[in-house]
């Protein structure tokens, strides 16, 4: 008994050093991810998306139900046995001559070819389940890419306050110069060091929005697939695409799986109905017994039939007919809001993109050079501390509009791949 417990404990222990290691080896993913790994990444160890395609495999066992025949049915019984009394003549001759024993064997034949019909609404319910599967991971891409580029937005936020709050520093290193030998007043000094605790305020505030952008990338993705300091490996920028809305919704007619799971209902749908007719042809059972009565041995035959008088799945059978009307209807609609998906998409991005180009035409130069001629001129002494301030929270408000659009842009491009139901748009 003392080596069977120091065996288990031993195998208890390498069981639990392996699991650890196994989990090390998972969490031990990329430290720098693109948005195509991450994509990968979720397909593989999403939580939500792996508990779907279990669903799947229920289906798939479905099918081996579907296609099993009927168990044939044994039976046999022994009747007036003695239950006190010894019986005259001994209870050998009793039992031979005067009790009656049957053994039987029956089997349910089904008709209509119930059981290939079965497994045919089976495998085509299957069909839908797996293309539903493919269109909750085009929806988990989108949301993966969407949560990606709120990591960039926010990256690239953070590296803009950090510029500004650099730069800040400077102008406050000159004006406590300019202070310490007279030239500049003690009032402008402490609004100047006021207006510093806003840029420090923005770091801050920019590098928890990373953190946690970060962290809801991650549990999207699926918490055990990277590291726990992790990050993205690309930067947030603008990549025009040329594009053209018919090549587009063509495009979606032939790749999106939740048309292809509803053109696939309708083939569901008439399984079903035929599966509904085929179950209204009344099943027979054949059985055979053999029996010994009294001392005499013989065989019976017997055929039994259900008579379709009243009951003939007629209820069923319309319900289906029915269904086959609503499958059509539910294909109609989603053939449309396709097209009506990519329409809402390319209309997203070509806003967004003309919104881009209005910052990128000298928006954006203009910005730039007219904060750099207030602080310039504001070092000099040129200008009062009140109008290098406000050209100072300009800069800021458009820098962070000009990302905040290329984010939405680079956000409307991905609802645009999955209103296609594409990773590639060209």
């Amino acid at each position: 008994m003392k080596r069977n417990g120091i065996f288990a404990a031993c195998f208890a222990l390498c069981c639990g050093t392996f699991a650890i290691s196994a989990l090390a080896q998972v969490a031990a993913g990329p430290s720098k991810i693109t948005l195509e790994q991450a994509i990968e990444l979720a397909r593989q160890y999403n939580h939500g998306l792996r508990a779907a395609r279990t669903v799947i495999q229920q289906n798939l066992a479905q099918e081996v139900t579907a296609n099993l025949r009927p168990n044939p049915t044994f039976f046999t019984d022994w009747e007036y046995l003695p239950l006190f009394s010894n019986p005259n003549g001994g209870i050998a001759s009793y039992l031979q001559g005067s009790t009656e024993g049957d053994v039987g064997l029956s089997y349910l034949f089904e008709r209509g070819q119930k059981r290939q019909h079965r497994l045919e609404a089976a495998q085509d319910a299957t069909a839908v389940v797996r293309s539903t599967v493919s269109d909750n991971e085009r929806t988990l891409a989108f949301q993966v890419a969407q949560l990606y580029i709120n990591v960039q937005l926010a990256q690239s936020t953070l590296e803009l306050a950090r510029l500004d709050l650099k730069s800040f520093q400077q102008t406050v290193d000159i004006s406590q110069r300019q202070f310490t030998i007279g030239a500049l007043d003690e009032n402008d000094f402490l609004q100047i060091r006021l207006q510093m605790v806003q840029f420090q305020t923005d770091v801050e505030q920019a590098e928890l929005s990373k953190a946690q952008a970060l962290s809801d990338l991650r549990q999207q993705l699926g918490y055990e697939s990277v590291p726990a300091e992790y990050d993205v490996a690309e930067q947030l920028e603008y990549r025009p695409v040329a594009l053209k809305l018919e090549d587009l919704q063509a495009k979606a007619l032939q790749n999106r799986p939740d048309l292809r799971a509803s053109q696939q209902g309708i083939t569901a749908a008439n399984s079903q109905y035929t599966l509904a007719k085929a179950n209204g042809k009344q099943d027979f059972t054949l059985q055979g017994n053999f029996s010994h009565v009294n001392g005499i041995a013989a065989i019976t035959f017997s055929f039994s039939m259900p008579l379709p008088i009243f009951d003939r799945n007629q209820g069923v059978i319309a319900q289906t007919r029915y269904a086959i009307a609503q499958a059509q209807e539910q294909k109609t609609l989603t053939n449309g809001q396709v097209l009506t998906d990519v329409r809402d998409a390319y209309l997203g991005a070509q806003s967004n993109d003309h919104v881009i180009q209005i910052y990128r035409s000298g928006t954006l130069e203009d910005n730039k050079r007219s904060r750099d001629i207030s602080e310039y001129a504001y070092r000099h002494g040129a200008t009062p501390l009140l109008q290098f301030l406000v050209a100072e929270r300009n800069y800021r408000a458009v820098e962070l509009a000009y990302r905040q659009t290329v984010a939405a842009y680079a956000t409307s491009l991905e609802q645009l791949r999955e209103a296609v139901g594409s990773r590639r748009l060209e």
